[in-house]
């Protein structure tokens, strides 16, 4: 749960809502062929169900009112890296802001795989 303290009171906004919230924007770059799971239950749960979940390898922290997001990525082969990575930094930043008023101080994005995409 992050929890932000302002004038007007307290604002809660559960992880899970920043996990998909970020893996939508995500999935919807250029380049990147999905999310690798950061942890056993993610796992677990994209191995029992089938199918890989839009959270999956998304991490929200907070402090001091401001976001710190940590993405697991695997990207297409054949597609410049470091641009594929400034366009998610750049997307995620915009639609969290945008979303929710609330800054995002860091994203961190972790190219941990690279897939050939079949034709």
């Amino acid at each position: 749960m992050i929890r932000i303290e302002n004038h007007l009171g307290i604002i809660e906004i559960s992880n899970d809502y920043f996990s998909k919230l970020i893996g939508h924007a995500v999935s919807e770059c250029f380049g990147v062929s999905g999310m690798v799971a950061t942890n056993a239950t993610q796992e677990i749960n994209a191995f029992v169900f089938r199918r890989d979940s839009i959270d999956k390898g998304v991490r929200v922290r907070s402090h001091a009112g401001k976001l710190y997001i940590d993405l697991h990525i695997a990207v297409s082969y054949g597609f410049n890296i470091a641009e594929i990575v400034k366009s998610i930094i750049n997307k995620v930043r915009y639609v969290v802001e945008d979303t929710t008023s609330l800054q995002v101080e860091k994203v961190n994005v972790y190219v941990d795989t690279m897939k050939v995409e079949n034709t």
